[in-house]
């Protein structure tokens, strides 16, 4: 026992630098993805031409090459960052075109005559989106979000193998480190995932029945 209580302090440490990666790469993949979507409805075709691309692209990388990208090419080019920064780079570009695709969907389900009637009023095309058509969106896309935000819990563990030392890197170091623990050290770790992730189910729920929609 004294063993197992030993190993906390590690464990604590990874813990919060998962939630320090699913807080800043959320928020910004949220900020990211909202720009995207905006684009995707905008009436200039070249904004639109190039955030489908962005969608296209950045959702069909798998991840760890978009992890090398970041934590190899980019420092080649030039751009001397420590890797956590560019880890939630790296994060919030993988994340944004599921933010994008989730709100657009909502978007879609926004009736045409609010954003005519908008129009109609002399609001622009910024003001339309930003004060009628992305507000209700959100309403009604909280549970798919709420899902993608669950899922990037699980990505910031990839960050653990270039050189960030969050939940799932310490467990490995503790498991090579304390071989006749394994086990324990694996039921530790998922109990910390699932502290992030059933909350965020659960609050999932409580939003949807609060806030949604109906379509």
């Amino acid at each position: 026992m004294e063993q197992y209580l030993s190993l906390w302090p590690a464990f604590i440490d990874g813990f919060l630098v998962t939630l320090l990666l699913l807080a800043v790469a959320g928020m910004a993949s949220l900020v990211l993805g909202t720009i995207i979507a905006a684009m995707r409805i905008s009436p200039i075709a070249s904004l639109r031409g190039f955030a489908a691309v962005w969608t296209e692209v950045a959702r069909n990388t798998p991840l760890t090459l978009v992890f090398i990208f970041f934590a190899f090419v980019i420092p080649f080019l030039g751009l001397r960052w420590d890797y956590l920064p560019l880890a939630f780079l790296a994060l919030a570009y993988y994340t944004s075109p599921f933010v994008a695709e989730a709100l657009r969907s909502g978007i879609n389900g926004v009736p045409v005559g609010q954003a005519e009637a908008a129009r109609s009023i002399g609001l622009g095309f910024a003001q339309t989106v930003t004060l009628v058509v992305l507000p209700q969106a959100f309403r009604m896309t909280i549970p798919p979000l709420i899902n993608v935000f669950i899922a990037l819990t699980k990505n910031t563990s990839v960050a653990g193998g270039f050189f960030i030392v969050e939940l799932f890197a310490s467990t490995r170091q503790l498991a090579n480190d304390n071989g006749n623990m394994v086990i324990p050290i694996l039921v530790t770790a998922a109990a910390l995932y699932l502290v992030i992730t059933v909350p965020l189910g659960v609050a999932a729920g409580a939003l949807e029945k609060k806030l949604v929609v109906r379509r």
